[in-house]
């Protein structure tokens, strides 16, 4: 995991759209629900979550993984 993608938070109907910006230009979009549970907001691949014993959640879009804070303030993706 690297800490070098960049994260935007909007507010978004029912929840909050995070915005994953990869170093290379790429990004991914997921929204995360008022009830805490995280989803992928656009493209036919759903996000594998999994929740870890240290308070984090490993999330899985395609072939690119990010690990978060369970409580939804992301910090760091790979």
């Amino acid at each position: 995991m690297a800490t070098d993608c960049t994260i935007e938070r909007t507010r978004a109907d029912g929840g909050t759209l995070l915005t994953i910006r990869h170093p290379d230009g790429g990004f991914r979009r997921l929204m995360v629900s008022a009830d805490g549970r995280y989803r992928a907001a656009d493209g036919a691949v759903p996000a594998q979550v999994v929740r870890l014993d240290n308070g984090q959640i490993d999330i899985s879009v395609a072939d690119v993984r990010y690990r978060l804070p369970a409580g939804g303030a992301p910090t760091a993706a790979p």
